[in-house]
């Protein structure tokens, strides 16, 4: 039941935006709790490698006095990847295409994690 509800917040984040290659739910382990990702992502790996890059930057927030973190951003060649805190206990992360209009889908993201925020 609650992770078709999840499930469901994933699938209205990628419809919201055609930039939107790929998103899921993570817990701050490394667990994946939810995922709308494609076939060849491996999802032990996403989850690994989302939480281990949020716990990083909340480090480097924390130390070089920049305040609580909203998001982690990884602009690559092929595209980005954003992470954010969905509560204490989750991280949402988002694979968008390179092109991608990042305002729109920080607005996007920002909803989806409070949805996710009240699931948990």
């Amino acid at each position: 039941m609650r992770s078709e509800m999840f499930n469901s917040i994933l699938s209205d984040l990628n419809g919201t935006s055609a930039d939107i290659e790929a998103s899921a739910v993570i817990s701050t382990d490394g667990l994946m709790i939810a995922s709308l990702l494609p076939a060849d992502l491996d999802e032990d790996r996403v989850g690994a490698m989302s939480a281990a890059m949020l716990s990083l930057g909340d480090r480097s927030a924390r130390e070089l006095s920049r305040g609580d973190l909203e998001q982690v951003l990884v602009k690559g060649d092929h595209g980005y990847i954003l992470m954010t805190h969905a509560s204490e206990e989750a991280v949402l992360t988002v694979i968008a295409k390179p092109k991608a209009r990042l305002g729109l889908i920080f607005l996007d993201v920002k909803r989806a994690a409070e949805d996710i925020a009240n699931l948990i």
